[in-house]
């Protein structure tokens, strides 16, 4: 390679180099607007919604299934009705805000420190008295799906997945489900019920009880789960654990 030649690749790789960073320094630039944009937006709504509410209820990770009556939060909000929240960081309100918390099929897409961290956020804008419910997958049941004979419903539970959410595999084999648990949608840490349930004590939460999807004894978070709306009642009962615990 010739002296020059090799000045114009250096130049070139510099000129490229520079291109990357200033996209990236855009793209940072935007980001941070917009960050800050629904932050101001954020305080308006979150005082709107404590003033017009006597018992104050937070969805954390709305997606698109909006709860009336309640402040729905998410990380990418769809709608206007949803306030931008990132449960990786600390929650925007004073202590002892909330009389519930629901949060479904949101906590296994942070990792396990996160979600301690987020359990704890949750136990300290509770009221005294107040609840938090956590609906999630289940590591038991996902990783149950390799054993050996398997039951209709787990048999169903394959084909159904595969059909969704892998249909370029040409067979039902439980190794194409429990590997796309961890990998689709951004999952990061599956719980089991022990974790889960140990995880929440760690936060500070007590009278711990589990339900299926819909069940509650406290009225106010009896139904509320959407996910059974996308995967359907029956798929989503048999993978969805649900605990519910309180805040002394």
């Amino acid at each position: 390679m010739t002296e020059s030649l090799r000045t114009l690749c250096k130049r070139s790789l510099t000129l490229v180099s520079a291109a990357r960073g200033f996209r990236f320094g855009v793209e940072y630039f935007r980001n941070q607007k917009l960050s800050v944009k629904r932050r101001r937006e954020r305080q308006a709504a979150i005082q709107s919604y404590l003033r017009n509410h006597q018992v104050r209820k937070l969805q954390i990770g709305t997606q698109g299934h909006i709860l009336p009556g309640w402040l729905n939060s998410d990380l990418q909000p769809v709608d206007p009705g949803i306030i931008f929240m990132d449960a990786r960081e600390p929650f925007p309100f004073a202590d002892r805000t909330f009389d519930y918390i629901f949060c479904e099929h949101c906590i296994e897409h942070i990792g396990y420190s996160e979600g301690l961290c987020a359990l704890r956020e949750c136990h300290r804008v509770l009221k005294p008295g107040g609840r938090v419910r956590i609906a999630t997958p289940n590591l038991s049941v996902i990783v149950g799906l390799c054993s050996s004979p398997r039951n209709e419903m787990q048999e169903r539970y394959i084909k159904w997945y595969v059909d969704t959410y892998t249909p370029e595999f040409d067979s039902y084999a439980p190794c194409f489900v429990v590997n796309n648990s961890f990998r689709l949608w951004g999952h990061q840490f599956i719980y089991d019920a022990e974790t889960l349930a140990s995880a929440l004590t760690t936060a500070g939460f007590t009278e711990l009880r589990w339900f299926a999807p819909g069940e509650s004894d406290d009225e106010n978070l009896r139904g509320i789960e959407g996910h059974g709306k996308r995967a359907g009642d029956d798929m989503n009962c048999f993978e969805t654990m649900i605990a519910e615990a309180a805040r002394i």
